[in-house]
């Protein structure tokens, strides 16, 4: 094996490549003017919401599948060369990218051609079950744990996976993350305050005022566009408002937590109630979250940290670890035509 190696979780959100002993986390963004790439990753989100007409922000991945495939090749080269910005990294690049489970057998193949028609010079390309990833990253050893339940909440999706001795039992998935409650908290200050938001200042308030228990008696500055005059105002939004917010689509998640708890067999109930349920992902960083969960299933929360690099961590143990090398796997025998 190379000791080139790089892994992928390629987000909604956010772009995470591991590399040596780093990680490179940042948005999944590119501004494009053109033909030209003007900016990208973070420094592509700073302009989001902010650049002129001639510049288009954008993000290549809806809901975690890639939606346009040659934004994220841009990108995903981008990223690449920046990792090897001041350095001299000789021969080929082993690549282990992360794979969601509960999507169809093209939308994964996408994430296998992405690096596959890149023009990076690749030797050996695999692909990882990202639940799988996801537990490994948040300290389980899935070659031999059973009755894993592991909750990815991201931006676009939540996963919600039954993992044992390094297998997928069940997984399944909702449209309810990040991004939703950003909806969410849009319409709540637009009826509440009569102020129309952008996603990054509703981002900013979820980060600041967001909790899944009690609201705490606090207020943090929104700012936008007042929708009865059209000027430019700011309103001190409560955190009432934004927990309310926040609340459907925490209610949409736990639904279906629930109901894979219901239909698994009992002798992996067993294991989960011993075990836990692990949170990861950006969303399982909201304050309350391991009291709302405990309090809905009466079972053992587990929070991991930094959760938006649990998958790459994972990865990254995968690769490097000769008794984990088994998770990952050639994909042209599972993607076969």
């Amino acid at each position: 094996m190379s000791g080139n190696i790089f892994g992928l979780d390629i987000g909604t959100a956010r772009f995470k490549m591991s590399y040596g002993d780093r990680i490179l986390n940042e948005h999944n963004c590119i501004a494009i003017s053109g033909k030209d790439v003007v900016a990208f990753g973070d420094d592509a989100y700073d302009m989001f919401e902010k650049a002129p007409a001639n510049i288009k922000i954008t993000f290549p991945v809806k809901a975690g599948v890639i939606a346009d495939i040659e934004e994220m090749h841009t990108l995903l080269k981008s990223f690449y060369l920046k990792t090897n910005s001041g350095k001299r990294r000789g021969g080929v690049a082993d690549f282990y990218i992360a794979v969601p489970n509960d999507v169809t057998e093209v939308e994964k193949r996408a994430f296998y051609e992405l690096v596959v028609r890149s023009k990076i010079k690749c030797r050996h390309i695999l692909v990882v079950d990202k639940p799988v990833a996801d537990a490994a990253g948040a300290g389980v050893d899935v070659s031999r744990a059973k009755g894993i339940m592991v909750v990815n909440m991201g931006a676009g999706v939540t996963e919600i996976s039954v993992i044992s001795f390094g297998g997928i039992v069940v997984s399944n998935s909702v449209h309810s993350g990040g991004d939703r409650m950003d909806d969410n908290i849009i319409h709540a200050v637009r009826n509440e305050y009569n102020l129309e938001i952008g996603k990054k200042t509703a981002a900013r308030l979820k980060h600041e005022l967001a909790s899944a228990g009690k609201a705490v008696d606090k207020v943090f500055p929104g700012f936008g566009r007042n929708v009865l005059t059209g000027l430019p105002v700011s309103a001190n939004i409560s955190s009432g408002v934004v927990c309310n917010a926040i609340k459907e689509p925490l209610s949409m998640i736990m639904d279906r937590v629930r109901e894979i708890l219901e239909n698994i067999p009992p002798e992996l109930s067993s294991d989960i109630i011993k075990n836990g349920i692990f949170l990861t992902g950006g969303v399982s960083g909201i304050p309350g979250l391991k009291d709302y969960f405990f309090t809905e299933t009466e079972i053992q929360i587990n929070l991991t940290d930094d959760p938006t690099e649990s998958t790459v961590r994972g990865i990254d143990l995968i690769a490097n670890k000769a008794e984990f090398n088994r998770l990952a796997y050639v994909p042209e025998d599972r993607f076969a035509d």
